[in-house]
């Protein structure tokens, strides 16, 4: 059956100019959520739903004139840009959304051809807005770290994992106990990163972070394998698995106690720190990549560009 013939009998017209109501527009949003994203993970559409809050809320403003023309998303690209001054990152994240609307909006047949096509979103910047941690900050932070509580060895297990390990907040708390793994090659760790439904990606451990986890592990006492990795040990929530939140917070607390808290250092600085140490270790970019998990090599690069940023000696490193 065409696209025509599927609009024909849905009882809409094939259009290049599509109007919609505002209920109308948020029906085709939560039929787009539901049918179009059903593989994505909770965290996607999340995502891809707050990116069309916004479309809404530009919409509403439209008062009835919108139409789905590429001078209208290239309107809304330039309201987004120029009155919401947002970064250029979450510009290219809202216009992804609406590009994806589009699109399903044309796979149903409503539209002749997806408007937003060419309507992109700013370039990716060549540098993280985020800094990296120095090898002097990583020793300060390393060395700052007690281990006498429970809080203590998993608040260092779990920076050992972002430094050593390059695991993100997300991986930290979807962590099981049963996901470490140790093979003929050494412990690895199944890893469900965002935008993914299944622990498909393995993390390799190495031996220093393995410590630090084993050590955590055995304070805690008898553990169940389905158990989260890491979990809270305060009186109302003591078992209950850790929140992004909570990681950020405890990371949050370190690098203050530690004194390398500043503007551009955020607990994310610390996943970024660990491709740094690894290429200034010699690893290859290639295996690098593989660590961090990345899509393409061009991430990796921003990371390899940056190498000079671990060594404390090295001029205009911030």
């Amino acid at each position: 059956m065409s696209k025509n013939e599927s609009a024909e009998l849905a009882g809409d017209t094939l259009s290049t100019d599509l109007e919609l109501s505002l209920a109308e527009l948020q029906i085709r949003i939560q039929e787009f959520l539901r049918e179009y994203l059903q593989e994505k993970s909770p965290d996607t559409i999340g995502t891809y739903r707050r990116s069309l809050n916004e479309f809404e809320r530009w919409f509403v403003k439209q008062k009835g004139a919108f139409r789905f023309r590429t001078t209208e998303i290239e309107s809304y690209k330039d309201y987004l840009m120029n009155e919401r001054r947002l970064h250029q990152v979450s510009v290219s994240t809202y216009l992804t959304a609406v590009r994806r609307l589009c699109q399903y909006l044309t796979d149903i047949g409503l539209l002749e051809e997806n408007p937003a096509l060419v309507v992109r979103g700013n370039r990716r910047p060549g540098t993280h807005s985020r800094k990296v941690l120095n090898q002097t900050e990583v020793d300060l932070l390393l060395n700052s770290l007690p281990r006498v509580t429970e809080i203590d060895l998993r608040d260092r297990a779990i920076i050992y994992v972002m430094l050593f390990a390059g695991l993100s907040e997300i991986e930290i708390v979807r962590a099981d106990v049963q996901d470490l793994e140790q093979t003929l090659m050494g412990w690895f760790l199944r890893s469900q990163g965002k935008g993914h439904t299944i622990k498909d990606q393995q993390v390799p451990i190495d031996p220093p972070v393995m410590d630090a986890i084993r050590l955590y592990l055995d304070a805690r006492g008898r553990i169940r394998p389905e158990e989260a990795l890491f979990v809270s040990h305060g009186h109302r929530s003591a078992g209950q698995r850790l929140n992004t939140r909570s990681v950020r917070g405890r990371i949050n607390h370190h690098l203050k106690r530690a004194g390398v808290k500043k503007p551009g250092i955020s607990p994310h600085s610390l996943t970024h720190t660990a491709a740094l140490i690894w290429l200034n270790d010699g690893m290859s970019v290639d295996e690098v990549r593989e660590r961090m998990r990345h899509g393409t090599l061009d991430t990796t690069m921003i990371y390899f560009k940056q190498q000079g940023l671990l060594n404390p000696e090295e001029p205009n490193n911030r």
